[in-house]
């Protein structure tokens, strides 16, 4: 399928591993020029080195937290000097966080709330003014099925996922007039290490009988166990949903939270 991104410029946040860099290897190969953004400089260095390998292909890389004040603006000057424009925003940005209300702490919360909410707003909003210059623009945010589906032994993410979701619909009214489409995704259990460092311990101390299992061995048990299909979904997977809702090929979808989880409503 011809997204029709060719030329187009996206922005990944979150981009130096995982769905985050799987969807920046969509854009590449469908001849968008990327700007990946993240914390880890050398993951972020070794992310563009790898992109960057394909023949053809513009990439260009910002090392920022996306939960600094002004990390919106650094990371979207990186790409109108680079490239001259910003069509496509992939908000990748987080990741989760296992723990009830009474065993978070307010730290938990500020971190959290810091890197997938407030980074997410602040992005839309510095990014929208081109897209509305340009009268064409598209943005995906990466959510939770837990936002619809809340799971109380991870509430924190959960709810802040409820939140993204919430603000994509509400962007997606704003700013339909003027072409820019907004849409989230609920994703399930996805084998990243993200997953891996964040969710298995947690699997771990809920499931003793799981203590002398590999990482990978936890994560194909639960997934097998909550979800339908029966495995873990893959980055690629989510990539090509985030590459269809970022395309020409999308015209008529916005507001949306599309769940990409195997039939799963829960996975922990």
């Amino acid at each position: 399928m011809n997204l029709g991104i060719e030329g187009r410029v996206a922005v990944v946040t979150g981009a130096s591993a995982g769905i985050g860099f799987a969807v920046a290897n969509e854009f590449v190969e469908n001849g968008a020029s990327v700007v990946i953004a993240a914390r880890d400089k050398k993951r972020l260095d070794d992310a563009e080195r790898a992109l960057g390998a394909r023949p053809g292909a513009k990439v260009v890389s910002v090392a920022a937290d996306v939960s600094s004040p002004d990390a919106a603006s650094v990371i979207t000057t990186r790409a109108l000097e680079a490239f001259g424009a910003l069509d496509i925003l992939v908000n990748n940005a987080g990741r989760a966080h296992a723990g009830g209300l009474m065993t978070s702490s307010e730290d938990d919360w500020d971190e959290m709330t810091g890197v997938k909410l407030t980074s997410m707003r602040r992005m839309c909003k510095t990014a929208i003014p081109h897209m509305q210059k340009a009268g064409w623009g598209r943005i995906v945010n990466m959510s939770s099925i837990g936002g619809i589906y809340p799971n109380p032994k991870l509430f924190v993410s959960h709810v802040l996922s409820a939140a993204i979701n919430n603000l994509t619909k509400s962007l997606a009214l704003e700013v339909a007039k003027d072409g820019i489409l907004v849409n989230a995704i609920g994703i399930g259990a996805v084998a990243t290490d993200n997953w891996a460092n964040n969710m298995v311990p947690a699997v771990r101390r809920a499931r003793p009988a799981f203590a002398s299992l590999s990482d990978d061995e936890v994560i194909a048990r639960i997934s097998a166990e909550l979800t339908p299909v029966g495995r873990a979904g893959e980055p690629k997977e989510i990539a090509a949903i985030a590459a269809f809702l970022s395309s020409a090929r999308n015209g008529f979808v916005t507001g949306d939270t599309i769940e990409a989880s195997g039939g799963a409503d829960r996975f922990m």
